[in-house]
């Protein structure tokens, strides 16, 4: 498949493990230390070109309790090649998925039939291109659109974003 350099480069900045141990010791009162795993999902999951990655985290005391399992398929546009977006994807089945983010093995069961499409949880990626050597995305909803849910019988309603570039990710999330 042919993916633009800056799809590539956007998946390549995600794709990995990430924690926020520097904000949780610096304020443990309002965070506790997170790992985050971005995984690349090693089959073909959507019928359109993208590109799809695994996403988990957990407390790092209970590594082996993840929660908050999701798909992310990354895409472009097809009326422009810079137009990136991501769409988000809940597993029908968590138990069957959950432990990915540290044995990506898992993933490569996993099926379309087997994952919930979230309408309104669609990021817009803005490319901020330093230059090539230095892009910065940002990712947010667009303006006015609601990312909501229903997991284990309660509705959530979310508001998220990340900012990433080679060297850091910052993901906001904000559960209502």
């Amino acid at each position: 498949m042919n993916f633009s350099p800056e799809l590539i480069s956007l998946a390549k900045y995600l794709a990995g493990e990430f924690d926020n141990s520097t904000q949780a010791i610096a304020d443990p009162a309002w965070y506790v230390q997170l790992r985050l795993w971005h995984r690349p999902i090693p089959i073909t999951l959507f019928p359109e070109p993208s590109i799809a990655l695994f996403a988990e985290q957990a407390n790092i005391l209970k590594l082996d309790q993840p929660y908050r399992p999701r798909v992310m398929q990354l895409r472009q546009l097809s009326d422009s090649p810079i137009s990136l977006q991501i769409q988000y994807y809940l597993p029908k089945d968590v138990p069957s998925i959950l432990g990915s983010g540290r044995n990506p093995d898992i993933l490569k069961q996993l099926k379309p039939s087997q994952l919930e499409f979230l309408p309104g949880c669609t990021l817009e990626v803005i490319n901020h291109n330093h230059s090539q050597s230095n892009e910065y995305f940002q990712a947010t909803l667009a303006p006015g659109k609601v990312c909501g849910f229903t997991y284990q019988g309660q509705y959530y309603q979310v508001e998220l974003g990340f900012e990433v570039n080679a060297q850091e990710f910052l993901s906001y999330l904000n559960v209502g």
